[in-house]
């Protein structure tokens, strides 16, 4: 990891929205609200309150996510060279590490595959979006 590099601001700013349209999608009606809903006990009640807080905070998360991964990486990488270190930091850091937490908390393999799959898709798919515009 270089921090000398010269940021790749394209790539860490469509990475990042292009995170957030993807969470939007996986935990919308469309796709795993219900089942995620019902994993954790929560109703439709439980997700009304400040959703600034909640949308705006998950904006910049995934704004630090896109630019550390960004580090990761390299200035020089490919579309494959992201995609393949994407992948990689989802399945085997982000995925691994809330296998180990859902296993002490004995949260179900359905709200794992639910989590962790969210998080697998979108560090490969910010890691192929900086991959393919590191050399702009």
């Amino acid at each position: 990891m270089d921090f000398n590099t010269d940021l790749n601001y394209i790539g860490i700013i469509a990475a990042t929205l292009v995170a957030f349209v993807i969470g939007g999608a996986w935990y919308s009606p469309i796709l795993f609200a219900k089942p995620w809903m019902r994993e954790n006990g929560f109703t439709e009640d439980d997700h009304q309150g400040n959703l600034i807080r909640m949308f705006g905070g998950s904006f910049v998360m995934l704004l630090i996510a896109s630019y550390v991964l960004s580090l990761v990486i390299g200035d020089d990488a490919s579309l494959f060279e992201g995609l393949r270190i994407g992948l990689t930091v989802g399945a085997a850091f982000i995925a691994a590490s809330f296998a180990v937490t859902y296993l002490f908390e004995k949260k179900s393999p359905t709200l794992f595959v639910i989590n962790a799959g969210y998080h697998v898709v979108t560090f490969t798919v910010m890691g192929t979006i900086i991959g393919a515009t590191s050399t702009l």
